[in-house]
């Protein structure tokens, strides 16, 4: 496979660019080589510079649930674009935007929007502590909320795949973040019984993407719901990868479980920069201008972006929910039968159309566990799976995303590539 059109223009970014990329985790420093430049995305392929075709399971990082360039979406964008990019000023598609989020995440009676995940999740806490007049949050082991200073203690995404435990640049003072391993009910317990009077708040990934993929076991959720109504404190769940990709209404939907403020982003911008948070119209009112809780943007709420999250959620139906479970559910079954016959251990973790990998045997419950995994392989298998033209993230801290537009013939080649890399990329 030819890339050399790729490095050299990796070799030219490097020289203007930090780490010749705008976000860590795509400098494919855990796997080795060049990355690729991306030219093209059609459906569930994508061509890069050299004109090579790959199926895509990165998906923008989450957010092209429908695939690329659903024609559907183009046709919203390219109609907003005519009419104007930005007005710094109240929009339809903006208010179209915000009703149908409020009718679909159970938790969110009023909504504001705002330009990424990170701003979101900033957002919100910030809300917390003016709602409760205390400073203290309570985080998790290997969640991921986003590069603002209180949240960059034992997180995921690119702090884990460079084993980083924080940033430098964050003084210990600007967090007030205690952290606890995901899904240990028992240290919750002791967490509450001893600082629960201190805790503005617990964030939390309902479903964690960013240590790859694990899942919140039968009860924690629940137990985290309890004990933040205990002690005052209020339960913020980051929905930016879950919120309309494990169901219509986001993993709070899945799991029956309510949180008093949502973070959402990706999906809601169908491949534009959008965050937004919510929650119930009592907390919301302390916003600005409403209330004394201050956060403003330029471009929040920009109409361009507003009409692709519209025209994507707009055609998230029950077909297309089921188009996703079948998908991945055979993307799934394939892996693990792949690995099976090459003597490979693996634990695959999967709700909806996100699906973790981990080579090893064991239950991945937590970060522990999911740093406890043998990474070696990863970067052979990733080579392997890219020279046989399927495109993974680039580290196994993080998520595979699959799409409507991924049809059978797309996962059974993906399967066919990995059964044949399984044998290569063993320990």
């Amino acid at each position: 496979m030819d890339t050399s059109e790729s490095a050299r223009l990796f070799r030219e970014a490097s020289r203007v660019m930090v780490g010749g990329v705008s976000s860590p985790v795509r400098s494919f420093s855990f796997v080795g080589g060049t990355p690729l430049f991306i030219a093209r995305g059609e459906g569930a392929n994508i061509w890069d510079a050299d004109g090579n075709r790959y199926v895509d399971y990165v998906c923008s990082w989450g957010p092209l649930i429908l695939g690329h360039c659903d024609r559907e979406v183009v046709d919203a964008v390219i109609g907003e674009v005519r009419r104007g990019t930005s007005f710094g000023a109240p929009t339809v598609p903006e208010l179209e935007l915000a009703r149908r989020i409020c009718s679909s995440i159970p938790s969110v009676e009023r909504v504001r929007f705002v330009n990424s995940g990170t701003e979101a999740a900033m957002s919100a806490l910030r809300l917390a502590r003016g709602y409760t007049s205390r400073a203290k949050f309570l985080k998790f082991d290997g969640c991921y909320h986003g590069h603002a200073d209180p949240f960059l203690t034992r997180a995921g995404s690119g702090l884990a795949t460079q084993d980083l435990p924080s940033s430098a640049g964050v003084p210990a003072e600007a967090s007030a973040a205690l952290t606890l391993p995901y899904n240990d009910e028992g240290a919750l317990e002791e967490a509450f019984r001893d600082r629960g009077s201190e805790l503005a708040a617990a964030i939390v990934e309902p479903v964690a993407g960013n240590m790859g993929v694990v899942l919140p076991e039968p009860g924690f959720l629940e137990r985290l719901r309890k004990l933040c109504t205990e002690h005052g404190a209020l339960l913020i769940f980051d929905e930016v990868i879950t919120g309309f990709r494990v169901s219509p209404g986001g993993a709070q939907g899945l799991y029956g479980v309510r949180p008093d403020i949502t973070c959402l982003g990706k999906v809601i911008g169908g491949g534009f920069p959008v965050g937004a948070y919510g929650g119930r119209a009592e907390v919301m009112r302390l916003v600005s201008p409403e209330g004394p809780v201050y956060q403003a943007g330029t471009l929040s709420g920009n109409p361009v972006a507003m009409a692709a999250g519209l025209a994507t959620i707009s055609k998230l139906d029950g077909a297309a929910y089921r188009r996703l479970e079948g998908a991945s559910a055979r993307l799934e079954e394939g892996i693990v039968e792949g690995a099976d016959s090459a003597g490979v251990d693996v634990t695959v973790n999967r709700v909806g159309s996100m699906v973790g990998l981990f080579f090893g045997p064991g239950k991945v419950r937590d970060y522990s566990t999911a740093k406890a995994s043998s990474h070696r392989a990863y970067p052979r298998f990733h080579k392997m799976m890219l020279e046989a033209g399927a495109y993974l993230p680039p580290s196994p801290f993080e998520t595979i995303f699959l799409s409507t537009a991924h049809s059978d013939e797309d996962v059974d080649a993906t399967v066919a590539a990995a059964g044949r890399a399984f044998k290569g990329a063993g320990d």
